[in-house]
């Protein structure tokens, strides 16, 4: 499948070296899965939509699936001969910026919602982590330029940032499209501004730009304007009616080149304009947690507690201490997430702490 879910757990079967069966018939359901023939077994992979739709049961599997989407992971069950089979689970990162920029345009007074396919547990986590206001969750394709009218039949003016082909429709709807410049021709050809790099920082970059060139081109028009609202008359010899001057044609010329000049020159201080820096990641504050375990034994147990907390989204380092049964945790990770993945793997939690 070119779904970069797909593609996903295809290249970590091959970093494991597992060997890949023949298909020999494959069907994409868009915004559902796949149903494929494997050695003369029906097989489904996808998303709870698609088995329920088939009439799969997926009891023995649900506390886990909701325990892995809350973790903000995308939980995909597999189906052979209409008997569920398993659950696999996909990442979908954080770009590091995401959060920082999600609050510089909280700042800047813009809500931010976020349109995805996934499911709802899912798409919540990943809204909380960075801050997302809204969340339309469990959407098809075709029905994200849907969701973006939704929004503007609510009287909002709606700025939609995408870089998939199902992205280029809604990007089209928006009063704004803003597609990353790494994305695909057909978003980048229906947005209307084309970010050159995969930084969502970027977005209010580019509002807040945008913003600061309005408001020179009203400066230069007011300027413009008051220029000739004064000199015109002028020219007409109005002054000369009231026993004044008659305005020299130089003199005419000179001012008006003054006016042409200090429009420009109002323009070319947009060359100032410096985009919002951040920090850098190490000069960062790292949230760091103390967590108290019961059941740990042995430099087995080290391991397998080290490699289930650095699972985890959001989770930087993990240093594991036997003599003290703790487990120092750095990152921005939940604690019912820690306590989650701890249990799962037959440890207990007893207490947890912040350090500084």
């Amino acid at each position: 499948s070119e779904h970069p879910l797909g593609e996903a757990i295809v290249k970590a079967a091959e970093d494991k070296k597992m060997n890949l069966k023949k298909v020999d018939s494959f069907v994409a359901i868009p915004g559902h899965g796949i149903k494929v023939e494997i050695e003369g077994k029906d097989i489904l992979l996808g998303n709870k939509k698609l088995m329920i739709e088939s009439g799969i049961s997926l009891k023995s599997l649900e506390e886990k699936s909701n325990r892995l989407a809350s973790e903000g992971k995308t939980p995909m069950f597999i189906s052979i001969e209409k008997e569920i089979a398993g659950i696999i689970a996909v990442a979908d990162t954080v770009k590091e910026n995401s959060k920082k920029a999600i609050e510089v345009l909280h700042a800047m007074g813009i809500e931010v919602a976020m349109i995805t396919g996934d499911n709802r547990k899912t798409a919540e986590a990943i809204a909380a982590q960075v801050g997302i206001d809204r969340v339309f969750a469990e959407v098809l394709p075709k029905d994200k330029a849907a969701e973006v009218k939704r929004l503007q039949d609510e009287g909002k003016k709606v700025a939609m940032v995408g870089d998939g082909i199902n992205d280029a429709p809604a990007l089209a709807q928006a009063d704004v499209g803003i597609a990353i410049g790494s994305g695909t021709d057909v978003a980048i050809e229906s947005a209307d501004i084309v970010l050159m790099r995969s930084d969502l920082m970027d977005v209010p970059t580019a509002i807040k730009l945008s913003r600061e060139t309005i408001k020179n081109i009203k400066q230069n028009l007011f300027w413009a304007f008051g220029y000739n609202i004064l000199g015109i008359p002028v020219a007409m010899g109005v002054l000369h009616l009231f026993g004044g001057p008659l305005l020299s044609p130089m003199i005419a010329g000179g001012a008006m080149s003054i006016s042409s000049v200090s429009v420009i020159s109002n323009a070319l201080r947009l060359k100032g304009f410096k985009p919002d820096k951040i920090s850098d990641k190490g000069s960062e504050k790292v949230m760091k947690k103390k967590v108290l375990i019961n059941g740990m034994s042995c430099m087995r147990c080290v391991k397998h507690v080290k490699e289930a907390l650095e699972s985890l989204n959001g989770v930087e380092a993990v240093e594991v201490s036997l003599p003290e049964n703790c487990a120092i945790v750095s990152g921005d990770v939940s604690e019912d997430a820690i306590v989650n993945i701890l249990k799962e793997n037959d440890y207990e939690v007893i207490n947890i702490e912040k350090v500084a």
